[in-house]
């Protein structure tokens, strides 16, 4: 039985530039070498499958998408955490998708992608930044190279390499402060103070007898 991954995502819109104007996408999957998983972009969704070298598991999702995209243009990198993808929108337009599938029904696998988010009304402001980790994303190597990879029929055109381009902030969220564990404290507190003067009272009046006794004795 395959596991569903999980899949986190992110837009820019534009009415003139195509190159701003696409979806990012990151399909978490570990270990997934190219000749145990397939990808296939159509106009309308994107379908992985892939097992895990390292956990054993396989991975599979199928995404019907709000509008259409344009397979050809876009671009996949492959690597030994997730498989990242940035889609071409198929329409030049202003407005965010209002969504990322087709089906209006939360997904819990379905996650935004905040490394990368930007809010509609700020991303004129922001978009050549971010978009300049994907700059030289030159989509699937050349297929020959990659294990013969099932359902990629549809990206044959899509050779090129990706330049050592650095996609380290598309692993996923940030970890977040509140998460570390503070008990560093605990060390400092004066515990032992008390338990000194506790052991202190107890101990006196046993020594105070004894004395007491040896000069009876005498």
């Amino acid at each position: 039985m395959s596991l569903t991954p999980e899949v986190l995502w992110a837009q820019r819109s534009s009415a003139t530039e195509p190159s701003k104007n696409v979806v990012f996408l990151t399909i978490t999957v570990p270990d997934v070498p190219a000749s145990q998983m397939s990808l296939d972009l159509t106009a309308t969704g994107v379908k992985f499958n892939g097992t895990s070298d390292s956990l054993k598991k396989t991975y599979a999702v199928d995404l019907t998408l709000y509008a259409e995209i344009d397979p050809s243009q876009s671009k996949v990198n492959h690597t030994g955490k997730n498989i990242e993808i940035k889609l071409q929108k198929k329409e030049l337009g202003e407005d965010y998708w209002p969504r990322l599938l087709k089906d209006k029904a939360k997904m819990h696998f379905l996650k935004t992608n905040f490394d990368l988010w930007v809010d509609e009304d700020e991303q004129d402001e922001t978009a050549d930044d971010d978009l300049s980790q994907f700059g030289g994303m030159g989509g699937m190597p050349d297929m020959g190279g990659m294990g013969g990879m099932p359902g990629m029929g549809g990206m044959g055109g899509m050779g090129g390499d990706f330049g050592g381009i650095d996609f380290s902030k598309l692993g996923g969220l940030p970890p977040m402060d509140g998460d570390d564990e503070d008990g560093s404290d605990d060390g400092d507190m004066p515990a032992l103070e008390g338990e000194e003067e506790a052991a202190a009272v107890t101990t006196t009046p046993a020594v105070v007898e004894e004395v007491k006794g040896a000069a009876e004795s005498k």
